[in-house]
């Protein structure tokens, strides 16, 4: 059976399945999608270490794959200078951004209205501009509360396939990927974050929860900003 049609057990995977053997079956959901989507296939890469993870396996499967990243106002510097220095290596991943006008400190008063505006709109403007049909993302389903309902393959919106590679991978398994194989991370890591976003949303905690540190004392903690669960198709 093809990967992309399995009915696996997920939660059996996460801890059944070594790490060669986690990191063999991403490389080849990306291989079939990628053989299946052509250049409709693009990834998602957000600059975290999932994302890098994912972007890494995808470019080993075909240097030719294309992505997007989406950028916002309220990026810490350290990301914008690592999103720079990974589209000056990889010029096949297009930046999107939203410029509009939107009132001062919307990410206290509504949240979920700026994330809307400054990270999903572009998302909808990368996938019918970059004509996707099959995006790819660095979804983990040990990742947070709001992850674990997550499959590797999905149709979330008519005619847009979401494949998530390294679902089933653990925290510790990303850091390892990414030590053995070189991948080049945001710093901000190294001063104690577990998971990235905009500058004021984004804190470093103690918690278990990879994504407490998220829109702390909103609605939103620990959350998610709208990306992996609003329709993606325009029109």
């Amino acid at each position: 059976m093809s990967l992309l049609d399995n009915k696996d057990d997920l939660k059996e995977l996460v801890e059944t399945l070594n790490f060669k053997e986690k990191v063999t079956r991403s490389k080849g959901l990306i291989e079939e999608a990628y053989k299946r989507y052509g250049d409709s296939l693009v990834v998602a890469n957000s600059l975290g270490k999932d994302s890098v993870v994912v972007w890494d396996l995808a470019k080993r499967v075909d240097p030719k794959i294309r992505g997007f990243i989406v950028t916002t106002r309220f990026k810490p510097a350290e990301t914008i200078k690592f999103m720079n220095d990974e589209v000056k290596r990889y010029p096949e991943l297009k930046v999107f951004k939203n410029d509009i006008e939107i009132s001062d400190k919307l990410y206290e008063t509504d949240p979920d209205r700026c994330c809307d505006v400054l990270k999903v709109e572009p998302v909808k403007r990368a996938v019918d501009e970059m004509r996707v049909k099959c995006w790819v993302t660095g979804l983990r389903c040990t990742e947070g509360r709001t992850r674990t309902d997550y499959k590797e393959v999905e149709e979330r919106d008519r005619g847009l396939i979401k494949l998530n590679p390294i679902l089933i991978w653990k925290e510790r398994e990303v850091w390892q990927y990414l030590a053995l194989y070189k991948v080049s991370v945001n710093p901000l890591y190294s001063e104690g974050y577990r998971s990235l976003g905009c500058a004021p949303c984004t804190k470093i905690t103690n918690e278990d929860n990879e994504r407490a540190g998220r829109w702390i004392g909103t609605s939103k903690c620990g959350g998610e900003c709208g990306i992996h669960t609003r329709p993606l198709k325009v029109g």
